[in-house]
């Protein structure tokens, strides 16, 4: 042995998805404002409910559940912004890749020929802003995908892109 680490190799070959390929589309800036509003809304109605266990219900450790929902709130808050940039997706030749995640990072391939429905949603914090969110359903449950914080017009446009795609990739089957 040379003392020196060699970089782990990657398996090449079929089953790897490239991930290189195309550039990567992000979501909306104004959706960091979305999950902001969230986290803020989530730690509202937990802290509220911590505190009616401690104030109201007697709970003699209650104390110590609000300042846990606090900590969390106020993490979920400094980790929003960049939970919200780690958000993106590509459209290649045969599939849309999507990604989100920052420490546990989840890759979802979706063939456009599998695709059953493209979905468009707004929230009332997203239509404020106005942005959207593009939902996939597919006929396996667990490639359902979810690109949220689109703004309105490239939500509507990559809807038509994609359903085009998946009609003309479904006749060739």
């Amino acid at each position: 042995m040379s003392g020196t680490a060699e970089p782990a190799r990657r398996p090449a070959g079929p089953d790897r998805i490239d991930l290189e390929v195309g550039e990567w589309r992000r979501v909306s800036p104004k959706y960091v404002v979305v999950v902001l509003v969230g986290a803020l809304v989530s730690g509202i109605v937990l802290a509220a409910a911590a505190t009616f266990l401690w104030l109201v219900a007697g709970w003699t450790f209650g104390w110590i559940l609000l300042a846990v929902v606090a900590i969390g709130t106020i993490v979920s808050l400094v980790i929003a912004p960049r939970r919200a940039r780690s958000i993106g997706y590509v459209l290649r030749e045969d599939d849309l890749l999507f990604r989100r995640g920052i420490m546990f990072q989840r890759f979802v391939s979706v063939p456009y020929g599998r695709m059953q429905l493209i979905d468009i949603t707004r929230g009332p914090v997203g239509r404020m802003l106005g942005l959207a969110d593009l939902k996939f359903v597919t006929a396996a449950a667990s490639t359902g995908v979810l690109i949220p914080g689109l703004p309105d017009a490239e939500a509507a446009e990559l809807r038509d892109r994609l359903v085009t795609l998946a009609e003309s990739r479904r006749a060739g089957l």
